[in-house]
């Protein structure tokens, strides 16, 4: 036997109140949980890059020719021996690398290199720890072309697992700082260290593109 016009009316009413009030209680249940304890409530992640190849890579210019200058450059050699001076010459004493980036055997960076600057005209810089990149990690900048430098610096496997916030964090280091306290008779870097860390964070945060170069 059809069912009258108007039953099925009803019956197709009453079907769509039924799920227009699971959905409402759905959605109540869900929303009241999040105030609830014992409910894990989904962390919501924001990508704080804003990404940007051309500020991105004028800024690298800046980190890049800081980064080349001998007050950088001459820790990150390519070899197992440090440079030395506005002309980047091998270190007058011949020091080694090391595993840990700290010398070897008798002839430790810490034999010379004090907690602070010696006072005196080219004496040695100090620094509580001063030492060259580890030989497993040497993160060479000698000899390296922008493009080179820019995709290095950001491969975790070469600068020792560092994200994008370690990175950032990494231009506040003691030993970066003390590219700008270089002791006396030394050229400084050729922009300020706020000028840098202002480079350093915009490439990074742009998208840290490499220039094609």
């Amino acid at each position: 036997m059809k069912q009258k016009p108007e039953n099925r009316m009803k019956q197709f009413v009453s079907k769509k109140a039924a799920t227009m009030l699971s959905l409402c209680i759905f959605i109540i249940a869900v929303g009241t949980s999040a105030f609830r304890k014992d409910v894990p409530v989904k962390a919501v992640t924001f990508n704080i890059v804003n990404r940007d190849s051309v500020a991105s890579v004028q800024a690298f210019e800046i980190v890049y020719k800081t980064l080349m200058s001998p007050r950088c450059m001459n820790c990150h050699p390519a070899g197992d021996v440090p440079l030395q001076g506005d002309d980047s010459h091998l270190h007058a004493m011949g020091p080694k690398r090391g595993l840990d980036g700290k010398g070897v055997y008798a002839m430790k960076c810490s034999n010379c290199h004090q907690e602070t600057n010696i006072a005196g005209l080219h004496m040695p810089p100090g620094n509580p720890d001063w030492h060259l990149p580890p030989a497993a990690m040497k993160m060479v900048f000698q000899g390296k072309s922008a493009h080179e430098l820019a995709k290095q610096l950001v491969d975790k496997k070469q600068n020792g697992n560092k994200d994008m916030q370690k990175l950032i964090e990494h231009a506040d280091d003691e030993l970066v700082l003390a590219g700008w306290n270089p002791g006396e008779g030394r050229t400084l870097p050729p922009v300020t260290h706020a000028e840098f860390k202002k480079a350093w964070i915009t490439w990074l945060q742009s998208g840290a593109f490499a220039p094609k170069k």
